[in-house]
């Protein structure tokens, strides 16, 4: 996978942000732990990064994503009891709306932290 090693680093990330506080809060709260401890790490990131979405050349709308990381990695995050494959879904559309090759999809709103990775339809090398 392209960027495994910062991937691994999100995800420690997450980890520790999940260990600390906990599951239940709303996505508000764990954007902002997220932001403080990626600013502790010195990894650099957009958050809520807004793209237009397009339909025939013609914008129809605008889409965010949680984070943009190194601008290279989309990081979407949910607060919800369990992922969905409506939640997989979004995440790779922003991928592609985004044209990035990999991110990352976390829900804090377990009891254990998950996440799942994602590729964009130009990553080949997927594990």
């Amino acid at each position: 996978m392209k960027y495994k090693d910062i991937t691994h680093k999100i995800i420690g990330i997450a980890m520790k942000v999940h260990f600390e506080i906990g599951f239940g809060f709303q996505e508000v709260i764990y954007q902002r732990c997220l932001r403080i401890e990626f600013e502790r790490s010195g990894i650099q990131y957009v958050r809520e990064f807004e793209m237009p979405v397009l339909y025939k050349n013609t914008q129809v709308g605008t889409r965010r994503v949680d984070f943009l990381i190194e601008q290279k990695i989309m990081l979407e995050i949910k607060a919800i009891s369990e992922l969905t494959d409506t939640h997989l879904a979004q995440a790779k559309n922003y991928l592609e709306a985004y044209n990035l090759e990999t991110g990352l999809l976390i829900n804090f709103g377990a009891p254990s932290l998950e996440f799942k990775r994602l590729y964009g339809k130009h990553d080949l090398n997927q594990d």
